[in-house]
């Protein structure tokens, strides 16, 4: 093998983020037929076709497609696209119907995108699945109850797709902060290697698969042994490749061709599970022998996939609303405290411990006029110059984070034991904010040794997965409780309180001669308007119900601005000839 950092011409990151999108093949078990919806001529088809339509690739290049499929398909699929919202490239499944010299009955699946209509023929085997997907998802939704977002929750998931598609092993996959994942549940056959509670590295699923997980929410593989079925032509139009971004039949990279069947899978399927816009899992199957999956049963999946992604969801949403409103109560308690102290920055000291629990972290310092002040997990040093080196190294950014204590933990802060840092400015490069998390010791189990997820070949020019998952155990240490999302929006929220509150305390100091930090409070306060703005932006997803009581709250508030800038004092101006003249402000 040859060590990749030996090698000057090896790019890993290039190869993890290769396109696979542009695979320019399918998969064999279909045919692939693409025409223009501009004159339904047909302008691509898989190298197969043949086999379906009885025609060469380059004879049937240029056709009426209406000439090679029944003009009743043809009319389903149109209805089928033309219901489609716009700028909506999910494939559809339109019908099951016969194709073809032979009538091969098919499953049809469409989507159109970039002004090409891409027809996806299936064929079916002999005896056919009738079931309605609608009726046999809702069905397995009943079956889940109404447990909680929990451990027996994802239990069930796992045995109903498992009971509908016969596959072998059945997990839900859950991707980490730092995007690996992890095995949360599991239904297995008798004979199968369990994986529950195993760890996988983030390049087992790079990030260009896991984009197009978003997009295709279903991808199956009947055969991991198949021999890709090259597109003709390859390129469209403009001689680009041609984007199989939405094709069900989409060819898969042949790196994850050879990563399963290192792993004994000879058939898999993925349901994807989506929160907040986000791949938040997989429902991933796998099956030791080939394994066809009809489209109805696919649909089905689906449906319940996405059922699933909104329980996930709502949950997720729950938990971050209780977090938010409990920071909030804690943040306002604070602001009423600081909004009557004489000295803030000492009255900042004093309520570190209640920072602690806004943010929820262990330990807080606060360096500000030269002097440190510190509660809880914090570093033994009263010398914050490394930290404030360390927030400085971020440029102008006033919220920074990591979980690592490589990134910041010196000995000569004297701080062991800990290991994420959040730092907030409070207005002057050397005045911040911070809080500490412990380090967590955690033990891993990781399918296979995670630093040899992808190894080199000897031409040094292709990667191939590693060959073992062998449980391979490791101790995490260094590294503390991620900073989530939430963490970073509840620091931002808290920079802009205390940024506030601190210029209003300046504000009435009377050494503020200069008014800077009333300047400072009003522009505080414009930056809250314009996030106020974005989110407002944001929210098109509302009813009309909801629009309009949030519009009622903004004429209210439009009010009340008003009456407040009415009831201001007139503001004296003196002309040049020295008369006193007075100006209302409106």
């Amino acid at each position: 093998m040859i060590d990749p950092a030996a090698n000057g011409n090896f790019d890993l990151d290039a190869c993890l983020r290769a396109p696979v999108h542009l695979s320019g093949a399918i998969q064999p078990h279909g045919y692939l037929v693409s025409c223009s919806l501009a004159d339904w001529r047909i302008r691509h088809v898989s190298a197969n076709v043949e086999t379906l339509l009885g025609m060469l690739p380059g004879e049937l290049v240029g056709q009426p497609v209406n000439e090679f499929i029944e003009e009743d398909v043809l009319s389903q699929v149109s209805d089928a696209i033309a219901a489609l919202a716009t700028g909506d490239a999910t494939a559809q499944r339109v019908c099951t119907a016969n194709v073809g010299a032979l009538m091969t009955i098919c499953d049809v699946t469409v989507h159109a995108v970039d002004g090409l209509l891409h027809i996806e023929l299936e064929p079916q085997p002999t005896r056919g699945d009738t079931r309605a997907p609608t009726a046999i998802a809702q069905r397995m939704i009943a079956q889940l109850g109404q447990d909680d977002v929990g451990h027996d929750f994802f239990r069930q998931v796992a045995a109903q797709v498992a009971g509908l598609t016969g596959y072998d092993r059945v997990m839900v996959y859950r991707f980490r902060e730092d995007d690996s994942g992890e095995v949360i549940a599991e239904v297995a056959a008798d004979g199968m290697e369990p994986y529950l509670g195993l760890r996988y590295p983030a390049t087992d699923i790079p990030p260009p698969a896991r984009a197009l997980y978003l997009r295709n929410r279903i991808r199956i593989i009947p055969d991991a042994s198949y021999e890709a079925v090259p597109v003709v032509p390859g390129a469209d139009a403009s001689g680009a490749p041609l984007d199989l971004s939405q094709h069900v039949l989409r060819s898969v990279a042949p790196v994850h061709l050879e990563y399963l069947r290192n792993m004994g899978v000879a058939a898999s399927m993925s349901i994807s599970i989506i929160s907040g816009g986000r791949l938040w899992g997989l429902i991933a199957c796998h099956h030791r022998v080939p394994r066809r999956v009809s489209a109805s049963a696919r649909a089905a999946a689906d449906l319940f996939g996405m059922f699933v992604s909104m329980r996930v969801a709502a949950r997720e949403q729950e938990r971050t609303m209780e977090r938010f409103d409990r920071a909030q109560r804690l943040r306002e308690a604070m602001v009423v405290r600081l909004a009557q102290a004489r000295d803030f920055d000492q009255a900042l000291a004093d309520e570190l411990e209640l920072v602690r629990e806004v943010l929820e972290c262990d330990g807080a310092g606060l360096a500000v006029a030269g002097r440190w002040h510190a509660s809880g997990r914090a570093p033994a040093s009263r010398d914050p110059a490394p930290l404030l080196a360390w927030a400085a190294g971020h440029g102008p950014d006033e919220v920074v984070m990591t979980d690592r204590a490589d990134d910041w933990n010196t000995p000569a802060l004297a701080a062991p034991g800990l290991a994420g840092l959040l730092a907030i400015n409070l207005g002057a490069p050397g005045e911040w904010l911070f809080l500490f998390r412990v380090e967590q010791v955690e033990e891993v189990s990781w399918a296979g040794q995670p630093h040899k997820a992808l190894v080199a070949t000897d031409d040094g020019q292709r990667l191939a997965p590693r060959k073992s998952f062998a449980t391979w155990r490791e101790t995490v240490s260094g590294r503390g409780r991620p900073w989530s999302g939430s963490d970073r929006r509840g620091a931002e929220r808290l920079h802009r309180v205390l940024r506030e509150q601190r210029g209003r305390s300046r504000a009435r100091d009377p050494r503020d001669v200069d008014g800077r930090y009333q300047r400072q409070a009003l522009h505080d306060q414009k930056l809250r308007l314009d996030n106020v703005a974005m989110l407002l932006e944001g929210l098109v997803h509302l009813d009309a119900a909801e629009t309009a009581g949030i519009s009622a709250r903004i004429d209210r508030l439009e009010a009340d601005l008003h009456r407040l800038m009415h009831q201001t004092r007139p503001a004296r101006l003196l002309a040049a000839d020295g008369d006193e003249r007075e100006r209302v402000l409106s």
